[in-house]
């Protein structure tokens, strides 16, 4: 059942009126450094150099447009989720004999694979996300990561061939042992000072779609058995979070260089997803006529919803006005109290980024901020 809220405790927490996803075009510092760094004309020490002062720029570039959090970039990845897997114990990252197919285009031929039990221990974001920290003064200090649901996605379902190790007994205990690993994750980021943390699925967008889930059903899998699992290990995950820990949810459908990867409206998991999982509140891509229309958030409960409507994949800029109609007709399925603002995606979710330029980006996070103040007053 939903609830009233007050319209300005939710302007002054997570998420906020006026949030984005994470990632940012990458510097040309960053990309010289990296290609030095390969061409081992630099050591590793000295990328951190330029990437720590290309944050520092970030973060308050992000504060000058009006934002109450900010986020590191996601600068020190080549990837929005492989990066923060191969951290993990028994995750390893491994090249493949193609890469990953986007609308067209494909990504570089690199996943990761299960190695050993899957664990939490030494996990470099850790330093990375207490450097943002350092940086961010004032501002909420925000994390991202891919979500628990998605790394089992990438080893168990994306890589047709994965066959369970001997070290697990049976896919409950690898789901059980991915839960675990990310309580130990939210510990371990609340310890170093992170009160925001965002978990980024691609997943479910492979749900929404009906040619994915006619391609899961043909290789003997139950989409709405994936999805119940999913919302399970999610909610095992984030059970035992702090009070004062707020954790979102990104659902994506694909963002490399401005392509896509699945279609469809939410409506085939919104009952499971919206409707079980205890999260705070969802980033939901909203953008295109491939996310459908707005019905499937009836089954929301008092998350907090933050709309999409603003994309990162084109510099077009949105016209406001169609942007507020759109809140508009969102709010007539969920309060406008529970609703918030954002681009659809980062604009950046790996390391070559989306095909609009810095200073597009930057109207774009303007635009988001500007529309806020103006709805929710």
């Amino acid at each position: 059942m939903k609830t009233e809220k007050n319209t300005a405790d939710f302007w002054n927490k997570p998420p906020f009126r006026a949030d984005h996803v994470g990632s940012f075009l990458r510097p040309e510092s960053i990309k010289k450094a990296r290609k030095q760094l390969l061409d081992k004309e630099i050591t590793p020490d000295d990328l951190r150099r330029v990437e720590d002062e290309a944050i520092r720029q970030l973060v308050e570039k992000q504060k000058q447009c009006g934002l109450k959090a900010v986020t590191d970039g996601e600068f020190r990845r080549s990837w929005w989720h492989l990066d923060f897997f191969s951290g993990l114990d028994g995750i390893q990252k491994t090249t493949t004999g193609k890469g990953f197919v986007f609308h067209g285009v494909h990504t570089k031929a690199e996943s990761v694979e299960l190695v050993g039990p899957v664990g939490f221990s030494n996990h470099p974001m850790l330093r990375d996300f207490t450097f943002l920290k350092s940086c961010a003064g004032d501002s909420l200090a925000k994390m991202t990561i891919p979500s628990p649901a998605m790394l089992h996605f990438v080893l168990a379902v994306r890589n047709e061939q994965f066959a369970l190790p001997s070290f697990y007994c049976s896919e409950s205990a690898l789901l059980e042992d991915i839960a675990n690993t990310y309580k130990e994750a939210l510990r371990g980021f609340y310890d170093a000072g992170c009160r925001y943390l965002q978990l980024d699925d691609t997943s479910w967008g492979a749900l929404c779609s009906a040619e994915q889930r006619d391609g899961l059903k043909k290789r003997g899998i139950d989409p709405a058995s994936l999805a119940a699992k999913y919302v399970d290990v999610v909610n095992a995950a984030i059970a035992d979070r702090p009070a004062d820990m707020t954790v979102t949810m990104h659902i994506c459908r694909g963002n490399f260089r401005s392509t896509w990867f699945s279609s469809g409206g939410y409506e085939p998991v919104a009952q499971e997803l919206f409707g079980r999982a205890m999260l705070d509140g969802f980033f939901l891509e909203y953008d295109s006529e491939r996310a459908g229309d707005f019905t499937p958030l009836r089954h929301m409960l008092d998350q907090q919803v933050v709309l999409g409507l603003v994309s990162t994949k084109t510099g077009a800029l949105e016209d406001p006005e169609d942007i507020k109609a759109r809140i508009a007709e969102a709010a007539q399925i969920v309060p406008l109290e529970q609703l918030c603002l954002s681009p659809q995606c980062g604009f950046s979710s790996t390391e070559e980024g989306n095909t609009l330029t810095a200073e597009e980006q930057w109207d774009k996070i303007r635009l988001v901020v500007d529309v806020a103040k103006v709805i929710w007053k």
